[in-house]
């Protein structure tokens, strides 16, 4: 996790290099590399970008709390996502919610204490045909049962 008292700018500094003439329309691919770089958004950060660039605050965060690709405070090297959209629901969607929070030991819109797993509820993941679904990451896990989600959240261990 970032020390915000000592936040390093050099990293923010060689990303605005890579634009030229910056303006508004390159606000999120600057985001996700900042993102990239240190694993989440600080503040800090956020207003030296906003100082270097004039591009406004309201502006900078207006985008990076509209799109969930970013994120404002530390991230685990994990993200875990389950759907909790009608179909999900329907089979079973809330036992595999409470299944990993009780294998995790957080609440969804946290991160565990070594930054390993930051775990989310979602509205839909677009594989209803799965149902119920949760993501690790970028990879689909479908037709879950709670005993199945120990051994998918430990492969990531």
């Amino acid at each position: 996790m970032i020390n915000e008292k000592s936040i390093d700018f050099k990293p923010l500094n060689k990303i605005l290099e890579l634009f030229s003439n910056i303006s508004s329309s390159d606000l999120i691919p600057i985001l996700q590399e900042i993102q990239l770089e240190y694993g989440y958004l600080p503040q800090p950060v956020i207003q030296e970008m906003n100082r270097k660039t004039g591009i406004p605050l309201n502006r900078i965060f207006g985008v990076a709390t509209f799109y969930e690709q970013f994120h404002l405070e530390p991230h685990g090297r994990h993200t875990i996502r389950c759907c909790r959209g009608t179909a999900c629901h329907v089979k079973g969607g809330s036992d595999v919610i409470n299944a990993v929070k009780r294998h995790l030991g957080i609440e969804p819109g946290e991160t565990t204490k070594d930054m390993r797993y930051t775990f989310e509820t979602v509205a839909c993941l677009g594989t209803c045909f799965l149902a119920p679904v949760m993501m690790v990451n970028n990879d689909y896990y479908g037709r879950l049962t709670v005993h199945k989600i120990k051994n998918i959240i430990d492969e990531y261990a």
